[in-house]
């Protein structure tokens, strides 16, 4: 019997990873539009076909960006998606994460499952040192993901990132590949 190649990155009992693709559009955006109410005033990713895919262009084609859509492996579609933003190479070896949950998968722990994933592919394969994670105060979803996952809190930023029309205040959260492979 032949075998054929598993689309995913990696997976785990109930998720996979892959990459975006533009062939996502219509699914992601979909969702993103199902997920309004969990996403707002947090998170604002892209609802319809231009703005998909000008966002997955960004994640397919900067080599400072890597994107990752959770995908749940019975067939439920996409989870949700976790991206590493401003990748540094050299000495530094860090990248900041995004992500966020679609609200027919939320409070599963698929995130959790894909966000162990996607860290451990970017200590691996990628060979990132640290992983960075900035999330408002209220946004306990988020906090939630970060604490489950290890990473720990490093402080709060001011003012650190414009959403919604105004700078938020962020934590900083961050996890490196020694916390990762110590515990």
């Amino acid at each position: 019997m032949p075998h054929s190649a598993s689309p995913y990155l990696a997976q785990g009992p109930r998720v996979g990873i892959r990459h975006f693709t533009y062939e996502d559009a219509a699914e992601f955006t979909a969702r993103a539009r199902e997920s309004k109410d969990l996403h707002q005033p947090w998170l604002f990713p892209p609802a319809s076909g231009d703005a998909y895919t000008a966002y997955a262009g960004r994640l397919i084609q900067d080599p400072t960006k890597a994107g990752f859509l959770v995908c749940e492996l019975d067939g439920g579609g996409i989870a949700g998606f976790i991206n590493i933003n401003n990748i540094v190479q050299g000495g530094f070896q860090c990248g900041a994460l995004g992500y966020g949950a679609f609200a027919h998968a939320a409070g599963r722990g698929l995130m959790r499952e894909g966000m162990n994933l996607v860290v451990d592919h970017a200590f691996g394969p990628m060979r990132l040192h640290r992983l960075e994670i900035n999330a408002q105060p209220g946004n306990a979803g988020s906090i939630g993901l970060a604490r489950s996952c290890g990473f720990r809190l490093e402080g709060l930023s001011p003012n650190m990132i414009y959403i919604d029309g105004a700078w938020r205040d962020h934590e900083r959260w961050a996890i490196t590949a020694e916390m990762r492979t110590s515990g």
